[in-house]
């Protein structure tokens, strides 16, 4: 509960936070004219509808498994982080376009100096906000706030760029580069097309592979099997396969095992299965792990069996 309520204290800052933005820097890109400003307020406008949708799903991201939805609701995440991606891809290529043709018009003059000023506003104000943000998240472990945190981070080194950069344009005025300052406001917002590009298809296919249950990147993987073992292998059960699944913003493990005896104490099971629990959500907190018995012959255990999951 403590933690849903913090994450949405989170979100409704990013989101009172992006809506001011969005209208100062619509505003100002009318008066000023100013393409990469225009830019970054539809990336800015793009995230409130995101932001808006989310608040009011995060209530399920907290409700338990059950036998109906043995993931829980976490997908629900994932497919909005898709819907994002996609939205965020389809505006950039639409004003990218527009950009590319004003360029080839002829360019558009703006005031280098206001926009300097005006941008480092911004990116003091973003750094405020990031930071609050941040001191508020600590130890918590959401995709939609960590997207959130890198949208502002990103916001601080943008705004402190273009300020930079717009501020240098004023001392071209009176050199032989004079001709480049028509085309300095359509190249800004280029740039922050290709340099947001990435981090949007880096988003849209994490929350893709979330989806289709893909286990999460190789190095998760191998920080949870050194876990699990070094607690396992204290009581003498054996990791053979490890099948690990990430769903939105939770991790599902199963580790099968053998065991040297015959038979097994379940006293012992349910302590190992506590303990795994237990040392894999020090480091993982949103994450849930069951051990199951398997044969020596049965190595590689295949996917689609019905997860049982440890009520904790």
């Amino acid at each position: 509960m403590i933690s849903e309520k913090r994450e949405k204290k989170i979100l409704w800052i990013s989101f009172f936070s992006g809506l001011a933005f969005a209208v100062a820097e619509l505003i100002y890109s009318i008066f000023s004219h100013s393409q990469s400003v225009l830019m970054d307020a539809v990336y800015d406008a793009t995230e409130l509808i995101f932001i808006g949708l989310i608040l009011f799903l995060t209530p399920l991201f907290y409700k338990p498994v059950s036998e109906e939805h043995p993931y829980g609701y976490f997908q629900i995440e994932s497919i909005f982080l898709i819907v994002k991606g996609f939205m965020m891809l389809s505006v950039t290529m639409g004003v990218g376009v527009e950009i590319i043709q004003t360029a080839l018009h002829g360019g558009n003059l703006v005031d280098g100096a206001g926009i300097s000023v005006f941008q480092i506003i911004l990116g003091t104000v973003s750094l405020c906000i990031y930071l609050w943000m941040k001191h508020i998240n600590r130890s918590m472990d959401s995709p939609t706030v960590q997207a959130e945190l890198l949208g502002w981070k990103l916001d601080i080194f943008y705004s402190l760029g273009m300020s930079a950069a717009f501020f240098a344009t004023t001392f071209l005025r009176k050199t032989p580069l004079a001709f480049l300052l028509p085309y300095f406001d359509p190249i800004v917002a280029i740039a922050i097309i290709i340099f947001m590009l990435p981090e949007s298809v880096k988003m849209l296919w994490g929350a893709i592979r979330n989806v289709f249950l893909f286990p999460p990147d190789g190095e998760t993987v191998e920080r949870i099997r050194e876990i699990c073992t070094a607690v396992m292998t204290d009581s003498g059960y054996m990791p053979v396969f490890f099948d690990v699944t990430k769903t939105g913003r939770h991790l599902w493990v199963a580790v099968y095992f053998q065991v040297s005896e015959k038979l097994v104490d379940v006293q012992q099971f349910r302590a190992v299965t506590a303990a795994v629990n237990l040392a894999v959500a020090e480091e993982f907190p949103e994450s849930t792990c069951e051990l199951l018995l398997t044969t020596a012959e049965r190595k590689q255990p295949g996917r689609g069996k019905t997860p049982f999951f440890n009520k904790r």
